[in-house]
């Protein structure tokens, strides 16, 4: 659901529908969730209609608003996959996504982010430089401060995240 102002100024539900999850044969399993997200600061009043948010992670003064599911177990692509082409279409529907991975270290990325992350249901490990490791429940909270970083379901149960991501910069 969102709201706005309308031409008075007086605020208002402006929309509420389904949003498609993002699914990869790279992920099996997972599926994120793209809610919300815009390239600059917020000025209100503001009518409520979506603003520019193409890539994946914000650019500095941006945000982006998810729900992301993680599969327990390995992530392995089943043995037909057409790997080149799972990856083209990732880059399609998370613009940017793939460039923040690091091809040797699977799952690991790093990006110009503060993340606000929720643990909704299940349990994730969260990997950092290293191999340092922490379980992290339903209920818990993380703030990521850009770090490099990757997660890990070792339940048996899918993993379910809430996470605002805010741009910033690297010096």
């Amino acid at each position: 659901m969102v709201t706005g102002h309308d031409s008075d100024g007086k605020a208002r539900v402006v929309a509420d529908g389904a949003v498609e999850p993002i699914a990869s044969g790279l992920m099996p399993g997972c599926a994120i969730y793209r809610l919300w997200g815009r390239d600059e600061r917020p000025v209100f009043p503001d009518d409520g209609s979506p603003h520019r948010a193409e890539a994946y992670y914000p650019p500095r003064d941006g945000s982006r608003f998810m729900i992301n599911t993680i599969a327990p177990g390995e992530l392995t692509p089943a043995p037909d996959l057409d790997v080149a082409a799972a990856w083209e279409e990732l880059e399609r529907q998370a613009p940017g996504a793939v460039a923040a991975m690091e091809p040797d270290a699977p799952g690991m990325h790093t990006t110009d982010t503060l993340d606000y992350v929720l643990v909704v249901s299940g349990e994730v490990t969260l990997e950092l430089d290293d191999g340092d490791q922490t379980v992290l429940r339903a209920g818990d909270v993380l703030v990521q401060n850009g770090t490099r970083h990757a997660w890990r379901n070792h339940g048996v149960e899918p993993c379910t995240i809430v996470g605002v991501a805010v741009g910033a910069d690297r010096a």
